[in-house]
């Protein structure tokens, strides 16, 4: 049964990227297929077998590690703030984000991270059917950020057509920066955020060559990444650190707003109709989850979970998640942890065309009209992703 409806939810996400389409005639049927399977492949690899898991014990105690290292910084910072046995979200979750942030400036500043970023795309290019610089662009974002990575090819951005500038952004959108991930890891189950990572690199391009297909003349197929000024080391590690200060910051900002205006319309909404805004929103989404291989009995919980998401941010949604993760079915908490792990949200439409808009005003502007097909897309590729992995859990 569970194939069936993978098959349906498959099927129906392809058919709302294809409603969307803006050039069905250039659709390219072959990569889209082969990418599907490679998705499929990779989910089953990381989720049901012992190489999988071993793979990503490396990865989540790789970064347990490096949340430890992080840990010093912090207790040395702000020892005895809090009280014994308590773990402040702001201390625990996000101020680590100021070393790994540490961690991507070295890394990029010794050259190791521009180059492992070209070769992974050249690699996603020959899969993909696109250009260089999209399969670039999507493996960067990974890394380095949605709105970082636009300046790494601002000499491109003012040559660029408005439809491979919905491709770039897209991928930013469909992703989560690296500097993040530990943040995730103690949310929700490592094994989701990995396998939601490497799904959403390929599903960004999937949902992309459907709503928005194109061909790259080979004249075109041009990458220049901009070199970032030069600055010495230790005018690098300045930058990232307050950079990575300057995200958890705001990312705490965000939840400490969109928790308490959450909290606030739920109350308002529960005095007078009888039910909670969430709860609302929850049938609203629930058949998105169910086709996503959620359980009837879950899919109005779930889908609530999902809409969070969508109108705050992913850090709001997880942090819902763990407060009802025990009602749910392991096959729901692994199907809604990979929904999860993306930027896809409302407010990610304003910082990407923000970004955008810093280094080329016109470009900015064009990103902001396509803004909420942005968003339309990127939600597709989270339920993609989460439809996949249904498959195998």
């Amino acid at each position: 049964m569970k194939y069936i409806i993978a098959l349906i939810g498959l099927l129906v996400v392809l058919g709302l990227a294809y409603a969307a389409s803006n050039n069905r005639k250039q659709i390219k049927i072959k990569p889209i297929i082969l990418m599907v399977i490679i998705q499929l492949i990779l989910s089953a690899l990381l989720l049901n077998t012992t190489l999988g898991l071993e793979l990503i014990k490396v990865f989540a105690s790789v970064f347990s590690k490096l949340l430890e290292y992080a840990g010093e910084g912090i207790s040395f910072v702000f020892g005895g703030l809090a009280n014994k046995g308590e773990s402040p979200f702001f201390l625990n979750v996000l101020l680590p984000i100021v070393f790994i942030s540490v961690l991507i400036g070295i890394f990029q500043y010794l050259k190791i991270l521009p180059f492992v970023m070209r070769g992974i795309g050249l690699l996603l290019s020959k899969v993909n059917g696109m250009g260089k610089l999209e399969s670039y662009n999507a493996v960067a974002s990974a890394m380095i950020g949605q709105s970082e990575v636009f300046i790494t090819v601002k000499k491109q951005l003012g040559l660029l057509p408005a439809n491979r500038l919905y491709t770039l952004c897209a991928s930013a959108m469909s992703t989560v920066s690296m500097s993040i991930v530990g943040a995730y890891m103690t949310m929700i189950e490592p094994r989701y955020v990995v396998t939601a990572l490497v799904l959403n690199l390929f599903g960004g391009f999937i949902i992309a060559s459907i709503i928005n297909p194109y061909t790259v003349k080979p004249e075109e197929d041009i990458l220049e990444i901009q070199d970032v000024e030069k600055q010495s080391f230790f005018e690098m590690l300045g930058e990232y650190i307050m950079d990575g200060f300057k995200v958890a910051v705001i990312v705490g900002a965000m939840l400490i707003g969109f928790v308490a205006l959450i909290g606030a319309i739920n109350n308002v909404f529960d005095m007078i109709f009888g039910i909670s805004f969430q709860e609302i929103l929850g049938y609203i989404f629930a058949p998105i989850a169910f086709i996503m291989g959620v359980p009837a009995a879950e899919v109005v919980k779930a889908g609530g979970i999902m809409a969070t998401k969508l109108v705050t941010n992913e850090f709001v949604a997880m942090m819902d998640l763990a407060k009802v993760a025990e009602s749910f079915s392991p096959r729901t908490l692994g199907i809604i942890s990979v929904f999860l792990v993306s930027f896809a949200n409302f407010s990610s439409i304003g910082i990407i065309s923000g970004a955008v808009k810093s280094l080329n005003e016109q470009k900015g502007n064009t990103v902001a009209k396509f803004g909420l097909k942005l968003l339309y897309g990127a939600t597709l590729v989270s339920v993609l992703s989460a439809v996949i992995v249904s498959v195998v859990l």
